[in-house]
């Protein structure tokens, strides 16, 4: 088995929309889809959501402020699971909730060092 990361990219003042009922909706189905993956044995780490605000490091220790605002898609989280391939991997990614917003889940195989 390969570890891989997931990515969840969405519009992040979408994903803030709705009501209190919609939300915790949401929530529930993101609950379900890591629940169907870890009762697979494929879940290594459920992952976080990441906040909105940060700092991009340059060479030279350029600081500067980031995410940018400007930009629509924002990376808001990831999870780290286990498969057999990059398919099972994808197979896997196509049932997570954020496409219901518009959002996606970019796939990244783990090269161990």
């Amino acid at each position: 088995m390969k570890n891989f990361l997931f990515l969840f990219r969405a519009d992040q003042f979408v994903a803030a929309k709705g009501s209190p009922e919609e939300m915790q909706a949401t929530t529930q189905s993101w609950m379900d889809w890591i629940g169907s993956i870890a009762a697979q044995n494929n879940l290594v780490d459920r992952g976080n959501r990441l906040n909105a605000a940060g700092k991009v490091v340059r060479p030279n220790n350029v600081v500067t402020d980031g995410p940018y605002t400007e930009i629509k898609e924002t990376l808001g989280g990831y999870t780290l699971i286990k498969a057999a391939s990059m398919e099972e991997a994808v197979e896997i990614a196509k049932g997570c909730p954020i496409y219901k917003i518009g959002g996606n889940v970019e796939v990244r195989e783990i090269d161990e060092m």
